[in-house]
């Protein structure tokens, strides 16, 4: 596991990686690579996620705990892929990130996606969703408190947050059409994908509903058992 000593590192670690690096690198991959070199953006994707997750703890025995907990939880997200219509992927990413930290959140999102999509199939939409379902995962974190405090406001968050995947998955949908971003062509997308954006909300809202108590109970249980 990897120790990032320097408190500097980690804050820069913590505000390029997800704010500049992993968007610029989505963009270009969809833009500027070929399609047949997408998995080596997702694979860049991967690394910088962990990178961020690494810059989210001091001891190196808290990282190592901390990460057989989100490979459980990024097996979850995978499993609840084969879930027909309504999956709780975006649901678990939000309770880990609001028992594990943002950077948690974020790995198991940016995993659950690149992993399922050997499976369901790879492409320049990988990234875009490793971005967003991570991202989800990263907000929830920092709002973690209050998101725990408030099932309104964890369910409002789970809804605003499938619709978010949706706008962010429409961005691919364009640049995949048009090879160039459009925002006629983009306004098209969201209003062709409001049937598929409802779905992620709904979904969100009710496997938040369903687990954020029983998962987060015991999540919460480990976090003290093990010390993370």
């Amino acid at each position: 596991m990897i120790l990032i000593r320097s408190k500097t590192m980690r804050s820069a670690i913590k505000v390029a990686v997800p704010f500049v690096i992993l968007p610029l690198l989505t963009i270009a991959g969809a833009v500027a690579f070929d399609q047949k070199k997408h998995i080596i953006i997702s694979m860049a994707v991967a690394f910088f996620a962990l990178l961020l997750f690494a810059a989210g703890f001091e001891k190196r025995s808290t990282g190592t705990r901390r990460m057989v907990i989100v490979a459980v939880m990024t097996a979850l997200c995978f499993a609840g892929r084969f879930i027909p219509f309504l999956k709780p992927i975006m649901a678990l990413t939000i309770i880990s990130a609001l028992y594990l930290g943002g950077e948690a959140g974020f790995l198991v999102g940016a995993l659950a996606a690149v992993l399922s999509n050997f499976y369901f199939g790879q492409g320049p939409w990988t990234a875009f969703q490793m971005l967003a379902w991570g991202s989800a995962g990263l907000f929830a974190g920092a709002l973690a408190e209050p998101l725990k405090r408030s099932k309104p406001f964890l369910l409002f968050y789970g809804a605003l947050s499938g619709m978010l995947y949706s706008f962010i998955m429409d961005i691919w949908t364009v640049l995949w059409y048009a090879e160039d971003f459009s925002w006629k062509l983009y306004q098209s997308a969201l209003i062709t994908a409001i049937p598929y954006t409802l779905s992620y909300m709904v979904s969100n809202v009710l496997f938040l509903l369903i687990l954020s108590k029983p998962i987060g109970d015991k999540l919460a249980r480990i976090k003290i058992k093990y010390g993370i």
